[in-house]
């Protein structure tokens, strides 16, 4: 069964190019998909997008441009680019608009609450919690595929039935920013122990699903939080295509 999955990528406006972490079409492929890169410049290319891919897969990356969920850029807001904030948000909406399975990464949880009319700290030095003295080290010094930190998942949730009912895993973190406001539907599915967003999901669509680590570089070891979040992803659309299939014989 082809099950193409079209994978967000990183733009560079200098030198000027697109690349696309290996990792992640890795773990696509190893889940049984196939790793379709999307790396359209234009909105106008999102229908026919759309129509190729069974699912999305957006990428971490570089921060979102504030004017997305309504502020002004602070201090401590990174680099942005204008192209793919553009193109991503717009292939966001239209996923959940029509119900396209999407798995969200990082930068691509922050997208898809976007989305969703949800917004994110611009740095986590704005979070209340930063002031308080509260809040853990999330721009880890240490091996991509390194656990560095541990949060809990909730029960209940899809997250918490696709690492099989574990309500601890320690993850790897590499991010400065995270989710503030909800995305309409969107749920909280794990935190880490200072109560910073780490899952999230949709409750109104049938896989929207967006975690703050990168389960691509954990499933190189096999580490829970890893491989687990592509094998649910692919299945989930395998099954939905062949529930298709036979509703066409």
């Amino acid at each position: 069964m082809l099950l193409p999955i079209g994978i967000t990528c990183f733009y560079e406006e200098n030198p000027g190019c697109i690349r696309l972490g290996i990792d992640y079409a890795r773990s696509i492929e190893k889940a049984g998909g196939i790793p379709l890169p999307v790396a359209v410049t234009d909105e106008k290319s999102l229908p026919g997008i759309i129509k190729i891919v069974r699912g999305l897969l957006f990428t971490g990356g570089d921060d979102v441009d504030p004017s997305y969920f309504g502020e002004e850029p602070l201090p401590g807001h990174g680099e942005i680019s204008p192209v793919r904030d553009r193109v991503e948000i717009a292939l966001a909406k239209m996923a959940l608009d029509h119900k396209i399975p999407v798995l969200g990464i990082c930068r691509g949880a922050q997208v898809l609450n976007i989305a969703a009319g949800g917004s994110i700290y611009q740095d986590l030095r704005y979070d209340p919690r930063y002031k308080e003295g509260k809040l853990l080290e999330h721009m880890q010094k240490a091996p991509r595929d390194h656990p560095f930190h541990r949060i809990s998942v909730f029960e209940e949730t899809t997250l918490y039935k696709i690492l099989g009912g574990r309500k601890i895993i320690k993850v790897n973190s590499f991010h400065h920013q995270a989710i503030k406001k909800l995305g309409c539907g969107f749920r909280v599915s794990a935190v880490s122990l200072d109560g910073v967003i780490e899952g999230i999901e949709s409750a109104e669509h049938p896989f929207a699903l967006g975690v703050q680590w990168h389960p691509e570089a954990l499933a190189r070891k096999n580490i829970p939080g890893g491989r687990e979040i592509f094998t649910a992803f692919l299945g989930f659309i395998r099954a939905a295509q062949s529930s298709r299939d036979s509703a066409q014989e």
